[in-house]
C-alpha cells in the first residue's frame, strides 16, 4: 500500500507543478481548443482555451510510477511501465490529433480511418504482450457469478481489440464539458487502485494510484471554468490506461459497469446518427452525446460533473463487490 500512496503524492505534486508552467507555455503558442460551430452556443466563449493539457498528468503519472514503482521493476514486475506505454501510444495518437487542430485551427485533425487503424494496431500488439508476459490468457472472467470461460484466441483477440478502440474513443467522446471525462475516470482510478491492493498487485496498484493523484491535480484547472483542456492528448490516454488496467488485472468486463456513462455516451452518439438518418433529418436527443442533451436541456456543467461522477462512483463500487472473488484476497 506504501507504493501506491508514494504513488498518489508523486503524481499529484508533480502534475500539478507542470500544470503552473504547461498552461502559460500552451497560451504562448496559441495552442487554444476550436469549439464546433453545431455545439451549444455558449459553448463559443470557451474559444481559445488552451488544449493539449492532458500532457501534465501524461508527465505527471510517469514520474510517480518511476519513483514509486522502481522496486517493482527491480523484482521484475513491470505491470505499471508496460500499461502506461500503451496508453502513451493512444496519447500520441491524440497529440497529433491535437497538433493538426491547432496547426490549421480546425476541430478535426486525424480522419476517422487513420485514427482507428491506429487504435486498432496498438491494442493488438498489447494483448499479445500481455499473453507474453502472462497476464491474461484465453479464459474471460464473468463478474458477479465468477466463473470464466475458454474462448478460441483468434475470438478473444477480436474482442479484446473491440473492447479497447471502442472504450478508448467512449472516454475521448465523455470529454465535451468541464472536468467531465477527469471527474468521471477519478472513481474508475480508485476501484483499480482498490482491486489491485486486495489482490497484491503492486505494479497495478502504483500506476491506477498515479492516475488518480495525476487526475486530481489536473482538476484543479480542468473544473468549470477550465483553464484549459485534456485534448485528445489526455483523453486517448485515459481511455487507453483505462482499458490497459482492466486486461492487466484480467478483468475486462468490468470496464462495462465501471464505464457506464462511456457507454452512454457512445450510445446516445450512435443511436442520435442512426435515428438521424433512418428518418431523414429527425432526432430522439436535443444534441449527441448525452451530456449536451441534459445541458440543452438546462443542466449546469457543475451538475453534470457531479451527477456523473457519483453515477460512476456508485457502479465502481458495486464492481468491486462483483470481481472480488476473481483471485485470492491478500
Amino acid at each position: 500500500m506504501i507504493q501506491s500512496i508514494i504513488s498518489f503524492v508523486v503524481a499529484f505534486g508533480a502534475s500539478a507543478l507542470i500544470g503552473r508552467f504547461l498552461i502559460p507555455w500552451l497560451r504562448a503558442l496559441k495552442a487554444g481548443q476550436t469549439i464546433k460551430e453545431i455545439g451549444p452556443k455558449w459553448h463559443m466563449s470557451k474559444q481559445g482555451t488552451p488544449t493539449m493539457g492532458g500532457i501534465m498528468f501524461i508527465a505527471g503519472i510517469l514520474i510517480a510510477v518511476l519513483v514509486a514503482g522502481w522496486g517493482g521493476f527491480v523484482a521484475g514486475d513491470f505491470t505499471a511501465l508496460i500499461v502506461y506505454l500503451f496508453a502513451l501510444v493512444f496519447g500520441i495518437i491524440g497529440f497529433i490529433d491535437d497538433f493538426f487542430k491547432v496547426k490549421f485551427h480546425k476541430n478535426e485533425g486525424l480522419t476517422a480511418a487513420q485514427k482507428f487503424l491506429l487504435q486498432l494496431a496498438a491494442a493488438i500488439a498489447f494483448v499479445v504482450l500481455l499473453r507474453f508476459t502472462g497476464h491474461i490468457d484465453n479464459h474471460l472472467y464473468i463478474p458477479f457469478v465468477n466463473i470464466t470461460v475458454h474462448i478460441p484466441w483468434a475470438a478473444y483477440m477480436v474482442l479484446a481489440a473491440f473492447i479497447i478502440v471502442g472504450c478508448v474513443n467512449s472516454v475521448n467522446l465523455t470529454d465535451g464539458i468541464d472536468g467531465l471525462a477527469t471527474g468521471v475516470t477519478m472513481p474508475v482510478a480508485l476501484f483499480f487502485t482498490a482491486v489491485a491492493l486486495t489482490w497484491g498487485m503492486t505494479g497495478a496498484g502504483v500506476l491506477s494510484a498515479a492516475l488518480f493523484g495525476g487526475l486530481c491535480a489536473f482538476l484543479l484547472y480542468n473544473f468549470h471554468p477550465a483553464k484549459v483542456f485534456m485534448g485528445d492528448t489526455g483523453s486517448l490516454f485515459l481511455g487507453g490506461i483505462v482499458c490497459g488496467l482492466a486486461f492487466a488485472l484480467d478483468i475486462p468486463l468490468v470496464l462495462i459497469l465501471v464505464g457506464i456513462i462511456y457507454i452512454c455516451e457512445t450510445l446516445s452518439d450512435i443511436i442520435q446518427v442512426a435515428y438521424f438518418k433512418l428518418t431523414h433529418g429527425k432526432r430522439i436527443f436535443r444534441m449527441a452525446p448525452l451530456h449536451h442533451h441534459l445541458e440543452m436541456g438546462g443542466w449546469s456543467e457543475v451538475k453534470l460533473f457531479c451527477e456523473f461522477t457519483g453515477i460512476t462512483a456508485l457502479c465502481c463500487v458495486l464492481a468491486y463487490w462483483g470481481v472480488m472473488d476473481r483471485f485470492p484476497v491478500l
